[in-house]
């Protein structure tokens, strides 16, 4: 069923308090879990060493993992491993680092066939669970399209106002999302994928 504004506002506030309840670092997955977990039926890769440098977590295990399996099934050549390799230098070094974004629960695998709106609110099936930077929920929920987008951005920001400029970081968090189609689903996702990295690199 359609969502109801009332039904989004209350989602976006819902989505700030799962949030806010926080993570030791990013990568780690939930407590009691000690292995990776899965993104649709590929591996996403956890870690239990600390890590607090977002764009290091970020480049060694939610882009670089996807490309070396990109690349082994031949869906991307060397010249586009290059333009994506030259984005992790940039994430490892810091560029997209904000020390005011401490890690946080997130969902993980937010697009829109994993949120189910009925009559007693929205419900949320289905997560990659860890560690993450709160802007990858709320890019990933646009990435596909969702019913009353920015009503639920709006109710969250509300709830826990968003850093300056973060929907111009919206593409750089939905490059791993894009990266996992390109492995599962093939190459039409790549010119995608590919643009987001020369832009932000």
């Amino acid at each position: 069923m359609p969502p109801t504004g009332a039904a989004a506002d209350e989602f976006g506030r819902r989505l700030a308090v799962l949030h806010d309840t926080g993570a030791r670092h990013f990568g780690v997955p939930p407590d009691g879990w000690e292995t990776d977990g899965y993104i649709g039926t590929i591996e996403l890769p956890h870690t239990l060493e600390p890590t607090t440098a977002w764009g290091e977590f970020y480049a060694s295990l939610r882009v670089r993992p996807y490309l070396r399996m990109a690349y082994d099934q031949g869906t991307i050549d060397d010249h586009q491993l290059v333009v994506f390799e030259r984005l992790c230098r940039r994430l490892t070094d810091g560029a997209y680092d904000d020390p005011a974004e401490q890690p946080c629960r997130i969902h993980g695998d937010l697009w829109s066939g994993n949120v189910f709106w009925t009559a007693d609110g929205v419900h949320l099936i289905d997560p990659a669970a860890h560690g993450g930077h709160r802007e990858t929920d709320l890019a990933m929920l646009g990435l596909f399209g969702i019913p009353q987008l920015e009503r639920v951005l709006r109710a969250y920001n509300e709830a826990h106002p968003l850093t300056d400029g973060w929907r111009d970081r919206v593409g750089l968090h939905r490059l791993h999302p894009l990266l996992t189609h390109v492995v599962m689903f093939g190459s039409s996702y790549v010119p995608q994928a590919l643009a987001i990295a020369r832009k932000y690199d």
